[in-house]
Parts: structure tokens; sequence; C-alpha cells
């Protein structure tokens, strides 16, 4: 492993200084958006991460775990449009993405956007939603457009959709297509907050009650659409060795060829990932390595983002399901397996 960093840090480089102003803002829009959802620093990193890869989040909890909270204050972190969208069994796909409307005036159609039409997008509770509705994101999500009858409409450069669902409820739920979770970057498990997060959680719920009745102002936003591009491009043109590379690839390849690393292994994967999932590794171990103030990536960076990238990706088998093994179980086992460069 040392071996490895110091190929890496001779290639590349020492490691920039802190006296970079697009990632100090991006650090400091995590730190204000840290003090506001407590407990949850996992999240608060994902969003980012995903801001930073141009890519989407799903995001699975139970009710009151601040899901919805924290894409609101990503929102308010960014010099953009919010829209928050509650999925319910009776929407329809114009609700999202619009409709052409007849005027009479000019005896034409002209398109009305829908909500889809904003930069930041909170799919509330998206299980909730008939495959038809959710089919509708499909096209938003992976080409950045929306046709409507004859016409193609552009979204807007910078647009991220975080959708969340409930575990728990299964009643009156529809189970979102394997298609459209791998539209998704990442998909992040929420749970409770330890005892000392919640004692934080209630003082922060009195100070906001105060703050409410004084009417505090908004903190202004810190990122806008140039910030954010700059950050991209960054993050792109971040360092990866070639060992790494291979790393990364081996890892995605082993879900589709799960016999090459046992026999438990070829019982319990039914289906591996996609190329997403390789594409999603390389831009999400970049963004956190350069979230964590560096210009290298580093085998810790891959193993911190690769349950949540695989996890909605891989399609156990029913052996696996009826002995209880899950997706982060045979994440697990591929990281033991496959040997890091």
């Amino acid at each position: 492993m040392e071996n490895q960093k110091s190929e890496i840090l001779s290639a590349a480089g020492e490691p920039e200084s802190d006296d970079h102003p697009v990632r100090d803002l991006f650090n400091q829009a995590r730190a204000r958006m840290g003090e506001e959802i407590i407990g949850q620093k996992l999240l608060v990193e994902r969003l980012l991460i995903c801001l930073l890869a141009n890519g989407h989040l799903l995001v699975e909890g139970a009710p009151g775990l601040a899901k919805t909270r924290a894409v609101k204050a990503l929102a308010d972190c960014i010099e953009g449009d919010f829209q928050r969208l509650q999925f319910t069994p009776d929407l329809l796909p114009a609700d999202l993405t619009g409709t052409e409307i007849y005027r009479r005036d000019t005896d034409s159609f002209s398109f009305q956007p829908g909500p889809l039409f904003h930069n930041i997008i909170l799919a509330d509770e998206i299980n909730r939603a008939p495959a038809k509705v959710q089919s509708a994101l499909l096209e938003a999500m992976s080409e950045r457009q929306i046709s409507v009858g004859r016409k193609t409409h552009r979204l807007p450069e910078l647009f991220m959709v975080m959708a969340t669902q409930n575990p728990i409820e299964q009643e009156g739920t529809y189970p979102l297509p394997e298609a459209q979770l791998d539209r998704f970057l990442m998909q992040v498990n929420v749970g409770y907050p330890d005892s000392k997060s919640e004692a934080r959680i209630l003082e922060l719920a009195r100070a906001e009650a105060r703050a409410e009745l004084g009417r505090a102002d908004t903190p202004a936003a810190l990122l806008c659409p140039e910030t954010i591009r700059r950050a991209r491009t960054e993050v792109l043109d971040l360092y990866l060795a070639e060992p790494l590379r291979e790393y990364i690839v081996q890892l995605v390849v082993g879900t589709r060829n799960p016999g090459a690393y046992g026999e438990e292994m070829e019982r319990w994967i039914e289906y591996g990932a996609s190329p997403r999932a390789t594409i999603a590794m390389d831009r999400c171990a970049r963004a956190r390595a350069w979230l964590d103030r560096r210009d290298y990536v580093t085998p810790e960076d891959i193993q911190a983002v690769i349950h949540d990238i695989l996890r909605h990706r891989l399609l156990l088998s029913y052996e696996a399901e009826a002995e209880g093994i899950s997706s982060d179980r045979v994440v697990d086992e591929l990281l033991r397996r496959i040997p890091v460069p």
C-alpha cells in the first residue's frame, strides 16, 4: 500500500495546498450542511460527491431521518432552482415533464415546462408512483432532455435528481425497475443517529423554532454554476494510477463472472453490474479524493464508495435472498477476494 502511494505521489506531485478557492467553497458547503444535517455525515458527503460527479442519488431510509432536509440544505448552498416532487399513485408523466397547451389566440400549441425543468429535483417517495411515471424520469436523468410530442427540450446544464424511498412501507409502493436504478450514480442507506447526535438535533430544532419566530434570513448560496463546472473539471483531471484503473475494472467485472471468486459468489449473484458502475466508481473515487484535498486517488477512495455504487446494481439470486445475503455482503466478499494493487 505504501509503495502504491509513493508511486502515485511521484507521478502526480505533492497534494495541493489548502489555498484552493473552489475546493474551499465546497468544504464550506459541507460544513454548513453538516450543521443542519446532524448525525448524517455520510449522506452529506455523498450529496456533494454526486454533485461533483454530475450524477443522481437514491436515498433509502425510515421516515424522519432528514432525507428531504438534506437535499434542501444542498439546494440552499447552490445558486439555482429547487423543486420538490411528492410522488403519489395518481401522478401522471405530464405532471413531471410538462405538456403542450393549445393557444386559441394563435391557433397553435406551446410547451408548458413541468417541474423537472429545475436545477435540483427532490423526488420524494419515488416508489409510490407507478412505473409509467417512474419511466418519465429515465430520459431526463440519462439524456438531460425531455421529449414531448415531436420536440425535444433540453434540461438545465446543472441538473441533479435526489430520490427518496422508505423501505418499511410496502403497501401502495412500486419497486423501481432495474433500468431506472442503474441511472442513479449511488444509493445510500440512511440509519438512525446516535444518542449524542440526537441530543444535538433537539438543540437545533429549538434554535430553528426561535429563528422562525424572528424570521431569520436564509444564508447566501456558496456555489454558483460556474464554480460547480470548474470543480467538475478538476475532479476529472485528478490523477488515477493505471493499477487502480485495473482494480476498478476487476471489481465490476467480478460481479459478472462471480464463479472466478468462489462457488458462493456464483450462487449469490444472478446478474452483475453494467459499465455504468465502472464509470461511476471512477468518478466518485475522484470526487472523494478531491473533497479530501488530494490530487490523486487511493485504493481507500474506491473502497469507500463501492458499496453505494454496486448496492442497487447487483441482482441477487433467490438462494442469496433465502440465506439473508445482502448486496453489501456480496461487495464485502468482492473486496476481500480481489487483491488491492
